[in-house]
């Protein structure tokens, strides 16, 4: 499988028996159906996201990229709890990207997320 949005190998890595795909060039990661959901539940999983955010920002600019897996156009979502974090998703097999070092951001809300939450 090939990245969606470098076009990097996407290489398997594992954290307590679940299995996710991270690119090998831009370390961006690949989750199936609610497996980014799973893994925030668990402690230490934010080590399989080893990428630079600041990468992660660049290609964060990259909208448009078609699913890796089905190949059907992905849309952009943000996580309700914490809006500044985008990632894009695939409305056919529910399968979702994080761009490097969105998935750290994700799985540690902070006090700073908290009150961004409350202005809507």
């Amino acid at each position: 499988m090939n990245c969606p949005k470098c076009g990097g190998m996407m290489e398997v890595v594992n954290w307590n028996d679940v299995e996710v795909d991270r690119c090998s060039d831009c370390q961006g990661l690949w989750f199936d159906l609610l497996e980014h959901e799973d893994l925030k539940k668990m402690p230490g999983a934010e080590a399989l996201d080893t990428g630079d955010p600041a990468t992660g920002k660049r290609h964060d600019a990259n909208r448009k990229i078609d699913c890796p897996k089905c190949r059907t156009p992905m849309i952009a979502m943000t996580d309700p709890e914490q809006r500044h974090i985008r990632f894009e998703a695939c409305m056919t097999c529910s399968g979702v990207f994080f761009d490097a070092g969105e998935f750290r951001d994700f799985k540690e809300k902070t006090i700073v997320d908290f009150f961004r939450g409350l202005i809507k």
